[in-house]
C-alpha cells in the first residue's frame, strides 16, 4: 500500500508505527472501510503520521467529537455534537472562485476522485488555551490548488462555510457575522503541511467536526481551520476573516500560535491538553516552527497576530 507525507518532512521527523498503534490493528478497529463508504471515490491509502514528539499521545475519539467549537451549532462546547446530527452533508459542492484558470462548481466526489489519504498526528491548538492532538485523515491542500491553477494575482485563499440555519441552529444568533469566512496567505496554502481533513481516526469525518470537508493548519490557533467548506476563492486582496472582523483587538489575520503574545482576557503562554489535569508550555506556532517559521521572516509576529 502507498504511504503518502509531504516531502519536504524528513524521515527522522515520522513517528514510528510501534509509538503509535500497530496499523493494520488501527485500521481494522477504526473502519478506514467507512471513509471508503462515505465517499467511494477517495484514494485508498493512508499514510504515515508526521510531526509530534513522543509525549503527543493522541486525544481520544470520544473528546475529540464532544468538546469542539463550532459557533454554527451553538457556544457550547458540547453544543455540536448535541446539534449537527441534523446537518445534511450528502451530495456537496463546492464553488472554487476568483484568481483562477478554473473556477466553478465542483461536486466534492469528483475532488476527491484519485487523492491519495494520509493520515498525520497533528496538533491542535485552540485559542482559549486548551489543546488536542489529533490523527486527521486527508492530503495537502496544495494538491486542489494545483488543480484549480491560481493566476499570478492570487496572493491570498478565502474559505467560506455553509450558510444553512436551518440545520445549523447557532446561525439563527448573530453571535458572528454568517457565513464564517477564513482566509490564508498563498504561501501558508500551499505549504505541504496544510491540510484537507476528510476523517478522523481512520473514520469518517463526524459533522462536529467539519465534514464532509475542512482544512487543518496546525501551526495556527483552531478558527483558522474552516469547516463544511463550500467555497473557496483566490483574491489579491486580504481576505475579511469572521473573527478579525467581530473582535480586531482579539483576533488578527495571522492567528499563528505565540506564546509570547497574549489574548486580551488570558495569556497564551501555558495549554491544558483535554484529557489532562496540569498545562505544559505552549510551543511557537504550535510547535512546527522547524517547518515554518520561515514563512514569516521580517514579519512582526506581534503587530501581525
Amino acid at each position: 500500500m502507498l504511504i503518502g507525507r509531504p516531502p519536504d518532512i524528513p524521515s527522522s521527523e515520522i513517528t514510528p508505527e510501534r509509538a503509535y498503534l500497530d496499523r493494520r490493528a488501527f485500521m481494522a478497529a477504526a473502519g478506514v472501510a467507512a471513509v471508503a463508504a462515505a465517499v467511494p471515490a477517495v484514494g485508498r491509502a493512508v499514510g504515515a503520521a508526521v510531526r509530534r514528539s513522543p509525549d503527543d499521545k493522541p486525544t481520544s475519539y470520544d473528546d475529540i467529537t464532544h468538546y469542539n467549537n463550532y459557533y454554527e451549532f451553538g457556544t457550547g462546547k458540547s453544543d455540536p455534537a448535541r446539534y449537527a446530527g441534523q446537518l445534511v452533508t450528502t451530495p456537496w459542492s463546492i464553488e472554487v472562485a476568483g484568481e483562477v484558470r478554473k473556477p466553478g462548481t465542483y461536486h466534492l466526489e469528483d475532488l476527491l476522485h484519485g487523492q491519495t489519504i494520509e493520515q498525520r498526528i497533528y496538533r491542535h491548538r485552540c485559542v482559549e488555551a486548551w489543546s488536542m492532538v489529533i490523527p486527521w485523515n486527508g492530503f495537502s491542500l496544495r494538491n486542489w490548488i494545483t488543480r484549480f491553477e491560481p493566476t499570478s494575482r492570487a496572493k491570498f485563499v478565502e474559505f467560506t462555510t455553509l450558510l444553512r440555519p436551518s440545520q445549523m441552529p447557532g446561525q439563527r444568533d448573530d453571535v458572528l457575522p454568517w457565513p464564517y469566512v477564513e482566509g490564508l496567505r498563498m504561501d501558508e496554502a500551499m505549504h505541504p503541511l496544510t491540510m484537507v481533513v476528510t476523517g478522523l481516526y481512520g473514520r469518517a469525518l463526524p459533522n462536529q467536526d467539519g465534514a464532509p470537508i475542512r482544512i487543518h493548519v496546525p501551526w495556527k490557533y483552531g478558527f483558522k481551520s474552516g469547516k463544511a467548506i463550500v467555497r473557496i476563492r483566490f483574491t489579491e486582496t486580504q481576505p475579511a476573516n469572521t473573527w478579525h472582523l467581530s473582535a480586531p483587538n482579539e483576533y488578527g489575520f495571522y492567528a499563528n500560535v505565540n506564546p509570547n503574545v497574549d489574548h486580551p482576557r488570558w495569556s497564551q503562554a501555558r495549554e491544558r491538553r483535554i484529557g489532562e489535569f496540569f498545562r505544559r508550555p505552549t510551543l511557537m506556532f504550535n510547535g512546527y516552527a522547524d517547518q515554518v517559521a520561515s514563512l514569516y521572516a521580517g514579519l512582526d509576529l506581534r503587530a501581525n497576530f
